[in-house]
This record gives C-alpha cells, structure tokens and sequence, in this order.
C-alpha cells in the first residue's frame, strides 16, 4: 500500500453526528447478524468461530466507536493539559471481554447470543492474544491505560505495532524452540488505520548548518533515508463512564512500496530493498541484540517510536493551536515507561530547534519540563547503552544533540563539585572507552523532572546505588510509585465466580475502588463465607487443572496444592531455586520421607530470550525434572510437575484464579516491583516470597503471618558477596547436597551427558549474582512451612480471603491517581460532560 499525506477540509457535521446505537439484547443481537451475514458474507453452514467473534467484536466496536470520538471532542474541547504514554511494550492480551466489561454489556451479550444459539466464553477464546509485549513491563502499560481511562484522565498511549510477537514457545525433547508468532494474520477488529496521521522519520544522512532569515545560526538534518509511521488507533475503554481513551501504534512503511527502474532492470529483489528495510523496524518485538544487526534494528524501533509520537503531538498541537507553544509545556507531559523511549529526550529538543526555530536555552526548559521517566530496573545491564558509532550512523543529528546536552551538564557537574573528575566520568551520558557508549538511562534522568521507581525498595536503592550520583544532584526529582494491576481484567473478568461472590456479599464499588474489598476482613472467620470461597477457588483449580491437561499433558488433581511460578525466566528471577526444590521434594519421596505429606502441583511457566542460553537450560531442567517426577510411579499423586508453554495473557486469566502458592522468589536487591505477585494476591493466593520489589509491601498489607516469607535481604545480599563460599554451604546442608549430587550425577540427563554443566558451575560460582545456594535452605524451611499451613483448610482460607481483602493498595488505579497528582497533574475531565456528548442527537443539530 502506498501512503501519501493529504489535506481535507472540515467535515460536514452531518457526517459525524449519528444517534447511539442500541445496548439491549435485541439490538446487538441484529447487529450481530448484520455483520455476520452481511460484512463477513457468512451464512448458517458456516462451522468456524472466528466469523462469529469477528461478528461479535465488530458490533462492540461499533459501541466503543461513539463513546471514543466524543471522548476526544471532550479532551480537545476543554483545551486540557494532557498526558503521553510512550512504552516499547503493550502486552493487552484479548479485547473482547474486557471491552464488553467495561461498557457494561456481559448479560446483554450473554442474552443476544442466546439469541442466536451462540456461546459467549467459545466466542472469547477464538481471539488471539495481541503480540506487543512480552512482560511485566508491557502488562503494567497495558494495565496504566485501562485505570486512566476509568479515571477518565486524558492519557494517550504510544507504542509499536509490531507484526510478530516476541515469538510463540513450543517445548520439543525439553527445549524451548521459538516460532514466529503471526498474531496479525488475520485482520485485527480492535484497530483503525489512520492515514492521515502519517509521519516521516529520519534515519542515517548528515547534518548541515546554515542561517536562517535573521542570520541564527542552525542546523538541518540532509540527505536521509525515511520511513513513513502509519498510526493504528486502539481504543481503551473506561469502565462504564463513557470514555474511551486512545493508544496509538506505528507501524513502518517504506516511503515508496517499489523502485520500478530496479524492478524493469531486473533486480527484483533490488526493487523492494527500501520496503523490506522499512517493514523490519516494526516486524517483530526485541530482536535478538547479540548481532550488531540485531541492535542496529533496536535503536531503529526506539527511534522511531519517540520521532513518530513527538512528531505526531507537536503537529497537533500546530493544526487546532497554530505555532504559538508557548503553552505547549504547560499542556503536554510524557511518560517513557523504561529506558527504551529516551530518545524521545533529543528528539523533542530537534523538533523545537530545528523545526520549530526555538532557541537552546528555551527548547531545554520546555523539554526538560515536561518529560519523565520511570525506571523499571535495578540490573545495570539492562540499562539502555549504544555505541557512539552506530549512534552517529544511524541519528547523526540526534547524536550532536546529545553532545551538547551532555556538555551543558557537565558543566552543572563540574560547577557543583569542583575537580570531582571521577564523578564527572560517572555521569557523563558519553561513557569513554574503548567503545564509546550513549547510556540512555542517563540522558532519560538529565532531560526528565521527575524520576521515579516502582516499588518502594526499587526507588530506595535507586536512590543510594544505581543512580545515586544523580540522586545526589537533584533528589527533589527522585519518587516512588508502587505499581498495581487493573482489578477489571485481573478480578472481575478473569475469575467471574469470585467477582459473583464479593458483588454478592459486599456490593460492586470495589470494580472502580479496590479498597472495598477491605469489607471482607469482618468475614474472615464466617465459615458459611469460607465454605463459598472454598467453592469458587476449587472450581478455578479444576479449570486451570484442565488448560494444564491440554497444554502440558499432566494431570493437577484439584485437591492438592497448586504452586505456581509464572514470569520470564531469568536467573535473578531464580526459577532454578524453584527446581532445585522440586528436586529436594522428589528426594524424600524416593526416600520414603512422606509422613503427613501435602500433595503438590508445580507449575512453571516463561519464556526466555531466544539468545539467553543459562535461561533456555534452566526449561530444559525443568521440563527433565519433569518428565521424571511425572512418569514416577512411586512417586504417584503426592508431587506433580509441569511446564507451562506459550505463557500469555489468556493463560494467566485461568492461572492466578487458579493458584493457591504464588512463587515471588528473587533474589532480594533485583526485582524492581513485580505485578504477578499482585494478581495471585488480589485472588487469593499466598505468597512465598523474598523481601524484594512489591513482595515488602504486599507483606506489609497484608500481615506477616500471612505471608511465606525467606531469604536474605538486599543488604544482607551485599554482605554476602564478599565471601560467598557455595561449596562449602553445600557440602554443610544435607538437602542441597543431596539436590546436587542427583544434578551433578546427571540423574535428570542420563541420556544427555553435560547437558546441564552450566548450570551446576554457576550453583557452585563464588560468583553466583544471583546467591541461590545461599538461600536454599531458609526457602526449603518456608515450604514445609506453606504445606504444614495447607493442610488447615481452614486456616489457609481465612489466610486467603486476607490476600484479596489487603490487596486494594495493588490496584493501577491508586497508581495513576499516584502519577497524576505527582507527575502530570491533569484535570479528571468532568463524567458529565462525556455523558452530555453520548446524548441522542436530533435531526437539526
């Protein structure tokens, strides 16, 4: 398809004005059968679903549609301060639900299908999972957007839209074997193209200086090879208020689909080179960075984010506001979630000087007063760090920018603590070497006037470690917000008998204010209460036992302990503490050490960086361990193992209802917050955890005594380094030596000698960053200790219902109320006047 930008002049009003469509039975029922039949061409002989969910997300689309243009009448109208959300991921997962939640529709729709003979949860899971995240990272955006929007808070979404997901998983002999996961390979009904938004940008080519009319001295960026970013609009609903927010994904196009000189030259594959390099930059999510190709491609898809979304807002700005910004900054704010959007940093600082003819000293404090970051990490390598030469190659002006950013804040430096050249080096956004490297964490500090953490011991350490230089410097930009989770999608749409159950007993407030569920402490000890949530939480188990039996080809009974631990698998995220202790349990079961057991159910789910190697061998250990526990016929019903495929969004809507035990295990000092810990809670799981991220806080609200709590603390972590002697812990503790004389013996690997030798070296490394001999034993104990606890139902349902009636502080709606009154500081645009915009239109308006 070839794009070209084009004017229009202004719609006609009868155009846009159109009555509200019907929310009864009856008349989404004959919308539906108008697009089935009508728009998709299909007819009662048809056996496929997918028509039918097509059918079913077209006619609530159409309900999203009226409430989402007169949400942006309302935001352009109020000429409101609004806020930008630039995030690399958006992990949304399914549309469907939780649009239908959120306009109110469930048992209308349930009605209307009824109608027509269709099942409501079959239609629901013909939708796939939209690929534009692969963690936490990209769940918590997805999650920010959903409370704004509740908040009615004008906040805007920018992301990619990526082509492939990160990469479907499929488990072959143990290994993790990635495939490409197509997710847009069938039409997406939860998105518009939009054309006319168009933007141009800029990769490679040189820069120039010249004067300008008045003789200013300035710069231009020549000779460049663009991309065209085509936005793709995604609507985010409010729950029942009428507002429907935006999140706007660009996708890359070449600036001309083909060159038909190459083509008639007959080099065909010549001909399409520019369209081919274009469509890469948005082709699949984090391309493996080992290859420098592979980091080209990265830079290339954070550039283009920031450009094309700056770009995008200043334009608007221009066509209602005309070129007068001296307000801009007062009325616009932007959020970079991490590090990846920090261009946007030098970009913006471009646009008001080279486009807009600003001077320095004016575009900084703009600039300057209006981005913030949030920081999403405490690991220094996964701080964002480029070379200066790829740098140069690819942003050449973005890159003279930085320069002059860095030098002006050098000088700050040098003005503030004199002849302190090693703090100098520390903080130059430059970091010499033999490299030269652009660290973008820092260029993300220096150009940003809040900076804040996500957890309360994530922004302390930030604070005394990772950025303590900065913090230093300007500690009234320093804060901390703890993150949260949407109760709509993580509670009343994911476990609809729980949500059943509190409306019930305790009213509905608690969809749009979490702290309602602070009601169900008086009913703790209400055994008529606990009998109920009994119920609700065993007809989960026998729903997740079921994905289970589908995807992993093992049998969970329902009546045993279901622990689970699902998250990217990372070392510092310690799923091999979790195996190693599989492995202690499978030990005394061989050993006939089964007196007053506790039957368990281990579930392991992630995926792992197609090129992290340690992470690919720790699913291969589980899948072996696996593999044997399972076909064990001594070891039977008392301990269960499997590894959970392809883990999505869909599959955590079944597994954290689901899920008694919830594995929260880090090593202390290295989770920034964790937002799984947050769902298993606000569904009443019970943690075992270490103090680190929001496990510290999850503990504080809920009580000590309801939390399985072990390990070392961050301090005692740092201590611990400076002697760390694994060998000898090992050989002192009876149940690690054993876990690792059956690992070393090669015991899970009988037929694949060495296989798991990276593995054993970096248990026994006094180098081991992540401590998990150190803290096996403590976490053993804490085990024995949650299957003692099991055992009184009782006792482990009063401890349930405690999680969820504590867990109204995890909720993303206290932490945007958070952002807002800290940050951004934008106005909650008055209900009513969404209301009033919604109102039937008569034939002369």
């Amino acid at each position: 398809m070839t794009y070209d930008r084009f004017e229009t002049s202004q719609p006609a009003p009868g155009l846009t004005d159109v009555p509200p469509l019907g929310m009864d039975a009856t008349s989404l029922a004959r919308a539906f059968r108008h697009y089935y039949t009508h728009n998709l061409g299909r007819d009662k002989y048809c056996r496929m679903t997918h028509y039918a969910y097509e059918a079913l997300a077209l006619v609530v689309r159409d309900r999203l549609m009226e409430r989402w243009k007169m949400t942006r009448y309302a935001y352009t109208d109020s000429n409101c301060r609004q806020a930008y959300y630039l995030s690399l991921e958006f992990l949304m997962g399914r549309a469907l639900g939780n649009s239908i939640l959120n306009l109110g529709l469930d048992d209308e729709v349930a009605k209307a299908l009824a109608k027509i003979c269709l099942d409501y949860e079959e239609l629901s899971e013909a939708e796939q999972d939209a690929g534009l995240g692969n963690g936490g990272l990209g769940r918590l955006a997805a999650c920010f957007l959903d409370s704004c929007a509740t908040l009615q808070l004008p906040v805007q979404g920018y992301g990619i839209r990526y082509e492939y997901g990160m990469f479907r998983q499929r488990i072959k002999n143990g290994y993790q074997v990635e495939e490409p996961d197509h997710w847009l390979g069938s039409e997406n009904r939860w998105e518009i193209e939009r054309p006319e938004y168009i933007q141009r940008v800029k990769f490679g080519g040189r820069s120039e200086f010249y004067r300008d009319h008045d003789g200013t001295l300035r710069s231009r960026w020549v000779d460049t090879r663009d991309v065209l970013a085509v936005p793709h609009d995604v609507p985010i609903p409010g729950h029942q208020n009428g507002t429907v927010n935006t999140l706007r994904l660009w996708k890359a196009a070449a600036t001309a689909e083909f060159d038909l000189g190459e083509f008639n030259s007959g080099d065909y594959p010549g001909s399409v080179a520019e369209k081919n390099l274009a469509e890469k930059i948005t082709m699949v999510l984090y391309p493996n960075d080992a290859s420098e190709n592979g980091r080209d491609l990265r830079l290339r898809q954070q550039y283009f984010l920031a450009s094309a979304s700056l770009q995008d807002i200043l334009e608007k700005w221009l066509e209602i506001k005309g070129p007068d910004l001296s307000t801009f900054a007062e009325l616009n704010c932007f959020q970079l979630n991490d590090t990846h959007p920090s261009c946007a940093v030098a970009e913006l600082m471009r646009l008001l000087i080279d486009e807009q003819k600003l001077g320095w000293d004016q575009a900084w404090k703009m600039t300057s007063g209006m981005m913030a970051y949030t920081n999403h990490t405490l690991l220094p390598e996964a701080l964002e760090k480029w070379s200066v030469r790829m740098f140069e190659q690819l942003l050449p002006r973005l890159l003279e920018i930085i320069y002059e950013i860095n030098a002006r804040f050098l000088k700050q430096v040098a003005e503030r603590w004199p002849g302190e050249t090693d703090r100098l080096r520390r903080m130059s956004i430059i970091e010499e070497g033999p490299v030269p490297q652009v660290r973008m964490a820092y260029l993300a500090i220096v150009g940003s006037f809040s900076v804040n953490g996500v957890a309360e011991l994530h922004s302390q350490l930030l604070q005394e470690g990772l950025f303590r230089d900065f913090y230093e410097m300007w500690p009234e930009k320093f804060n901390n917000k703890t993150n949260g989770v949407t109760q709509r999608r993580w509670l009343a749409w994911c476990n609809p008998e729980l949500s059943n159950l509190l409306n019930v007993t305790i009213g509905s407030e608690w969809v749009t204010d979490l702290k309602q569920l602070e009601k169900l402490k008086p009913l703790v000890d209400d055994r008529g209460f606990q009998k109920k949530w009994q119920q609700v939480k065993y007809n989960n188990k026998q729903r997740l036992a079921e994905l289970v039996r589908k995807d992993c080809g093992v049998d969970f009974n329902p009546n045993a302990m279901f622990d689970v631990q699902v998250k990217r698998i990372h070392e510092y995220k310690r799923q091999l503490l979790n195996i190693l202790h599989v492995i202690h349990l499978y030990d005394r079961i061989k050993c006939g050490d089964t007196a007053d057991w506790t039957p368990r159910c281990v579930l392991i789910g992630g995926k792992a960086a197609p090129g992290y190697a340690m992470a690919k061998a720790i699913i291969k250990l589980v899948n072996n361990v696996a593999a044997m526990v399972n076909e064990d016929p001594a070891v039977g019903e008392l301990l269960k193992v499997a590894f959970f495929p392809n883990y999505r969004v869909s599959a955590m809507e079944v597994i954290c209802p689901g899920t008694d035990l919830s594995e929260q295990i880090s090593t202390a000092g290295k989770e920034a917050s964790g937002t799984g810990n947050m769902k298993f809670m606000m569904n009443g799981a019970l943690t075992i955890g270490t103090l680190d991220g929001a496990n510290i806080e999850i503990r504080e609200e809920v009580g000590e005594e309801n939390f399985f709590l072990f390990g070392l603390t961050a301090s005692e972590v740092e201590e611990r380094r400076h002697d760390y002697n694994p060998a000898a812990l090992i050989a002192a503790e009876q149940n690690l030596s054993r876990v690792m004389h059956l690992l070393c013996s090669g015991h899970f690997n009988q037929c694949e000698p060495g296989i798991f030798e990276p593995i054993i070296q970096a248990i026994y490394s006094p180098h081991d960053p992540w401590l998990v001999a150190a803290d096996f034993s403590s976490y053993v104990d804490s085990q024995a200790q949650a299957a003692r606890a099991y055992q009184d139902q009782q006792q482990w349902t009063r401890m349930s219902i405690l999680n969820t009636a504590c867990s109204g502080k995890f909720s993303t709606d206290r932490t945007m109320q958070d952002y807002n009154e800290q940050i951004w500081k934008l106005p909650r645009v008055p209900a009513q006047v969404l209301e009033e915009a919604i109102k039937p239109i008569s034939v002369g308006d």
